[in-house]
Parts: structure tokens; C-alpha cells; sequence
């Protein structure tokens, strides 16, 4: 698909809207290099520990202070692909995993995930995210990455029947769909981002590999 269609120029329009940041990326080394660089210039998440407030020995307050390692979660990649993204990481002292998200639910920084499917009608993504270290990433995460292969990009959810009926034929099926940051106006109808899952969404456009 031309990084110029009137499909791709849709989904970008619409995804925007809903503030997410939308960029093209020429191959999965892109994507990493954009991925790696966003979590490197980040403030690492704060851990946060129960009663930094009271008066505390010196080494117990040093400890209120202490940022943990930045972590990055690449659920379901080839090993190839986590291979090299994990490679990446190391040389900028980012720890990425696979699973066990569980254990860093104080602090994944990034989340990385390639999705199924865009749907340019609404700036929304679809992802198989029946692993539950894919629902952790894309929901835990203080910042979501997503790779949108074009060839997925469909012009609305009617288009997607066939491949929707596809996914969730399976028992136990969760189908995600992800139309920007996290936000709600549960509270005083203010509008607050990052409340029910990542501050940011970050989409990248790329090519099939």
C-alpha cells in the first residue's frame, strides 16, 4: 500500500484525533530503532514503595528514591525478532521481556506489540490479545507501541467480518480493539489520559517483512 493512499491518509486523520502518534517506519529494524530510542529518552517508571512518607533511616529513604531499570515488554515475536530488539536494548541498558509480566506491574515502560489488523474508518487497531502477556502489555505499560503491517489496514470494521469470525472461532478468544491513549471523564467529566492503561499510543506504519 503507497504511504500516500486516501486509506492510509484516513487511519492516520483519525487516529490522531484520538492522540495517537502515527509514524511510517521501512522495516521491523526501524521500528525497533524508534521503539528503543522512545524508551531510552523516557523517564524510567518511579517505584513507588509503601511508607516513603514517614520518617525513615538513611538507607530506607535512599531506596524512595531509587528508579528501577527501564523494562520493555515484546510479547509473541519470532525469536529472531525478539532476538534483535533484545539486542538493542541491552546496548542502551533497557531490559526487555517476553512474559512474566506479572512480576513488573510497577513499572513496564514500554509495551511493543505487532497487531492484526487497522481499521481506517475509526483509527482503531485490532489485536489477538487471547495471551494474556499481550493484554498485560498493551494495558500495563506506560506507553503502548504498535505495528501496523499496511497490508492489514481495512477501510471499516465490515471489511474485517470474515477475518474478525477468524479470530474469535477459538475458545477462551480476547480480540482487542484499541482506538487511542487510555482516557476517561469519569471524574467530574474532566478528560484525564493513562487512567485504565498507557499514557501513550504510539502506531508505526511499516511493511510486511
Amino acid at each position: 500500500m503507497p504511504h500516500n493512499s486516501p486509506l492510509l491518509d484516513q487511519f492516520t486523520q483519525k487516529a490522531r484525533l484520538v492522540s495517537a502518534e502515527v509514524s511510517p517506519v521501512a522495516s521491523f529494524a526501524e521500528a525497533v530503532a524508534y521503539t528503543v530510542d522512545l524508551c531510552h529518552k523516557k523517564e524510567a517508571c518511579q517505584l513507588l514503595i509503601s511508607g516513603c512518607e514517614a520518617p525513615l533511616s538513611k538507607a530506607a529513604s535512599d531506596l524512595c528514591d531509587v528508579k528501577q531499570q527501564k523494562v520493555m515488554a515484546a510479547p509473541g515475536l519470532p525469536a529472531e525478532q525478539f532476538e534483535a530488539m533484545a539486542v538493542a536494548c541491552q546496548d542502551k541498558g533497557i531490559r526487555l521481556i517476553a512474559d512474566g509480566l506479572r512480576d513488573h506491574l510497577a513499572g513496564i515502560d514500554i509495551g511493543f506489540t505487532v497487531v492484526d489488523y487497522g481499521i481506517a474508518e475509526t483509527g482503531t487497531l485490532v489485536l489477538d490479545s487471547s495471551s494474556e502477556s499481550v493484554r498485560l502489555a498493551t494495558m500495563i505499560s506506560e506507553i503502548h507501541v504498535a505495528l501496523l503491517p499496511l497490508s492489514r489496514l481495512k477501510a471499516t470494521a465490515h471489511d474485517l467480518e470474515s477475518e474478525l469470525e477468524a479470530l474469535m472461532a477459538g475458545a477462551a478468544n480476547y480480540t482487542a480493539f484499541i482506538t487511542g491513549a487510555s482516557r476517561t471523564a469519569d471524574i467530574e467529566r474532566v478528560l484525564a489520559l493513562g487512567v485504565h492503561g498507557p499514557l501513550e499510543l504510539h502506531i508505526l506504519l511499516g511493511e510486511d517483512n
